[in-house]
């Protein structure tokens, strides 16, 4: 559980609400999302730009898609998810902390249950991401990354 994260600049950008993003792989050319963070709205749309479809994100979900989504296509570590979902402010010190409580966890044997907040939050955004054509998959005791959910079924 060493891995380093270092968030994109784009995330830090308060002045911007809505970050537009192309998943290369994940997503058919020519489609893109908009993540509007001030109404927590995912969008899929066209060129056009047409309006595909759009999915309602609570906070927490919000909490854990960001993260990956700068992680892509890269997993996004545990620890940053955790900083993410319980706290306001994330930061290489926050990330820190969350790693080193994983890792007392893990010696301790309450992995699981120190990954509740999180489990319980990607359970009810992977339902909407699969309105996208999306999956989170897990990497065990590594994190989560985004996948397309037609690479998995084939």
């Amino acid at each position: 559980m060493q891995t380093t994260y270092s968030a994109p600049t784009w995330a830090e950008e308060e002045k911007t609400n809505i970050l537009h993003i192309s998943l290369q792989g994940l997503n058919v050319p020519g489609l893109m999302f908009a993540l509007n963070r001030k109404t927590r709205t995912l969008s899929l749309l066209s060129e056009g730009p047409l309006l595909l479809m759009e999915q309602q994100l609570s906070v927490n979900e919000m909490h854990m898609l960001i993260p990956m989504l700068e992680s892509f296509p890269h997993y996004c570590p545990y620890e940053v998810l955790l900083a993410h979902i319980s706290g306001q402010t994330v930061n290489s010190a926050s990330i820190e902390r969350c790693r080193c409580v994983l890792q007392e966890a893990q010696s301790r044997g309450t992995w699981r249950q120190e990954l509740r907040p999180i489990r319980r939050a990607l359970s009810s955004l992977r339902t909407k991401l699969h309105f996208f054509g999306l999956e989170v998959s897990n990497i065990r005791e590594r994190g989560c990354s985004l996948t397309s959910l037609a690479t998995r079924d084939s």
